[in-house]
């Protein structure tokens, strides 16, 4: 049971006058103004800082087991924690690969165990993430994780046959494929998106065609099987005209943009910095002003940050050599309101869609974006609209440090994040393991 807690003067969805909310053993008791504070428990004062549901990430690193140098699961909660996130999806390229019972309910008993936000392992589609047979997909779902979202992240599925398999199956168990849009026989040795930068620049070319083919295809294999497809990270404008015809024809396919592909070109590429390199590529301007333009409009579902912390060996190098890769969970909100919120693309409550609400849709959690009204889980962040901060990755709580946006000024501060009532993180310090877990807040 967690402490009473009241939070004073915050505007929900940024809309209306402040208001006063009352969480009681972590649900909405009351919202009003003039709220009397609890006998016992503690006093958020918000000021008018919008109220938002927790955010909740469909695609993260967290790079345990295996990538420990690069990324655990608690430096990876507090990123989270930190940047408004109550709920994160744990890819599974990991050292085991997550592809069975033992090893997503491993992921799974170490969110638990750091206790800053719900995380929620994707299982791996493919055996080893070969691509060669189908995983445990039954397996896992039945395990104590209950996994609902399944990838071969990191590589797509290439076989045709296997994807169409998968597909079916996970259908017959309420689950998703998220698959990255890769046609590697297009991509082998590609360095850039292909276009005047990477000419420019000596470097070999990946087509975004590599990308809407395989979207393309699996759009029809979903149809074929009525199941569940979502696209991660699409990138390229040409890709957005595909989901948005597939869409218009009934198959059930949804996507994500990540924030570096709603801000970032391949202009960045221009000094060589391996801290750029990311799979898919920055690409050119118009494909940017298409991902935003599709998010507005809603053929791209979600954001999603693809947050993929790589440790200095790996990214302070010679850029071939390079892994891609960026981080994203601290950032994030702050990308879509300088992308989004600044050109009158979103409102807030548009933001609470595409980073709450849809998201927590899309990955099956009933107990995650919901409205903000009495009755309801007292999950949230607190945004200061009017905060400006500037970006540092030797400062975010990643154990990496390959953040795109260093040295940027960059728009809205996170104030606090609340998951059911307990606060996990406030001003910029998240709640000490101990008390994440047995439910006491930040002092």
């Amino acid at each position: 049971m967690t402490a009473d807690l009241l939070i004073r003067g915050a505007r929900p969805y940024g809309e209306g006058g402040p208001v006063d909310l009352l969480v009681r053993d972590g649900v909405v008791a009351e919202i009003g103004q003039g709220l009397a504070g609890p006998e016992s428990g503690e006093t958020l004062d918000a000021d008018g800082l919008v109220l938002l549901p927790g955010l909740v990430d469909l695609h993260t690193h967290l790079r345990e087991p295996g990538g420990e140098e690069s990324e655990t699961v608690a430096t990876g909660s507090a990123a989270a924690a930190l940047g408004g996130y109550t709920a994160v999806f744990a890819m599974p390229n990991t050292d085991p690969v997550a592809d069975s019972a033992v090893v997503v309910e491993h992921v799974h008993r170490l969110g638990e165990e750091v206790g800053l936000v719900d995380v929620h392992p994707v299982g791996a589609v493919s055996v080893g993430l070969a691509g060669e047979r189908m995983a445990e997909l039954g397996t896992m779902a039945a395990s104590r994780a209950r996994v609902r979202m399944f990838s071969d992240d990191g590589r797509c599925v290439h076989d045709p046959v296997l994807m169409r398999r998968a597909l079916e199956y996970a259908s017959s168990l309420d689950a998703v494929i998220a698959q990255h849009a890769e046609d590697h026989r297009l991509t082998a040795g590609a360095q850039a998106h292909e276009g005047v930068v990477a000419a420019q620049l000596g470097l070999a070319g990946w087509p975004a065609t590599a990308e809407e083919t395989i979207v393309a295809r699996d759009c029809a294999l979903a149809r074929e099987a009525g199941a569940r497809l979502h696209v991660c990270h699409v990138s390229s404008v040409h890709t957005v005209a595909v989901l948005r015809a597939a869409k218009a024809a009934g198959v059930r396919v949804s996507a994500e943009v990540t924030p570096h592909h709603l801000l970032l070109t391949d202009a960045a590429l221009t000094g060589y910095d391996p801290v750029h390199k990311v799979n898919p590529p920055l690409r050119t301007g118009d494909d940017t002003a298409a991902m935003r333009a599709a998010l507005a409009e809603g053929v791209i579902d979600v954001v999603a940050t693809d947050h993929a912390p790589h440790a200095t060996q790996y990214k302070d190098t010679e850029w071939a050599a390079a892994k891609p890769g960026m981080l994203g969970l601290q950032t994030a909100l702050s990308v879509v309101v300088r992308a989004m919120v600044e050109p009158g693309l979103l409102d807030w409550r548009g933001v609470a869609r595409v980073m709450a609400e849809r998201p927590a849709e899309l990955g099956g959690l009933t107990d995650q974006g919901r409205p903000i009204a009495v009755g309801e889980p007292a999950t949230f962040c607190l945004v200061d609209p009017d905060g400006i901060w500037t970006v540092r990755g030797a400062a975010l709580a990643s154990r990496s440090a390959n953040t795109p946006f260093e040295g940027m000024r960059l728009p809205a501060t996170m104030a606090a994040t609340v998951l059911r009532g307990r606060i996990t993180a406030r001003n910029g310090v998240v709640a000490p393991m101990d008390a994440a877990r047995d439910g006491k807040v930040v002092a």
